[in-house]
């Protein structure tokens, strides 16, 4: 497969997303809720990038989207600019933490109003956790505005997250060892988690 990224050609395999060609390539693309070892999820957003092809240009996102032959893509036009910065503005309403990299972006306080969570609902945690350790110890209990992560009661009581704690350093916005302060995991415990999965 070729493409074009940046102005930059370049030769990618076929299966391959967007984000990992140019990730090859050397060419940055920003990501909050992709891990290189979790399948993509596309949940953020953050990783959007303009394409075009035939004259026919939109807007993707780069770590679920494949590459094609011929493609043209931009990783940092106004469109896609413009995005970002959307996007950063109704994350930080939710999590201030994320104030320095909002600020790369002309972001200096959010039009939107949102609790503070500090958690952007990116899944890493919960996907780690149930991907890559096998626990699912992590969950997404509630919907809409209510979404949120919680640990597993049972889970956690057996001591596995004690013995872990892999979903510290994948927390883009350091919510969970922030609030179990590295030793303890009570009072992000979860009394609903069944019957939330229940309702799905």
């Amino acid at each position: 497969m070729r493409l074009n990224i940046d102005g930059k050609n370049i030769e990618a395999e076929e299966g391959m997303t967007i984000l990992e060609a140019a990730r090859d390539a050397g060419i940055h693309i920003p990501t909050l809720c992709y891990h290189e070892k979790l399948a993509p999820y596309g949940a953020c957003r953050f990783c959007t990038v303009e394409i075009s092809k035939k004259g026919k240009t939109r807007l993707v996102t780069s770590c679920v989207y494949n590459v094609e032959d011929g493609l043209v893509v931009k990783t940092d036009s106004p469109k896609v600019t413009k995005m970002r910065k959307m996007l950063l503005e109704l994350m930080l309403a939710s999590a201030p933490v994320l104030s320095e990299l909002a600020s790369q972006y002309g972001v200096d306080k959010p039009r939107f109003k949102s609790e503070i969570t500090q958690c952007i609902l990116c899944g890493l945690c919960v996907r780690y956790c149930a991907e890559v350790k096998g626990a699912n110890a992590i969950t997404f209990v509630g919907r809409g505005v209510n979404r949120r992560v919680a640990f597993i009661d049972g889970v956690v009581s057996t001591g596995v997250c004690m013995d872990c704690r892999e979903c510290f350093s994948v927390c883009p916005t350091g919510k969970i060892p922030r609030e179990t302060d590295g030793a303890s995991f009570e009072g992000i415990t979860v009394q609903d988690v069944l019957a939330g999965m229940q309702r799905k």
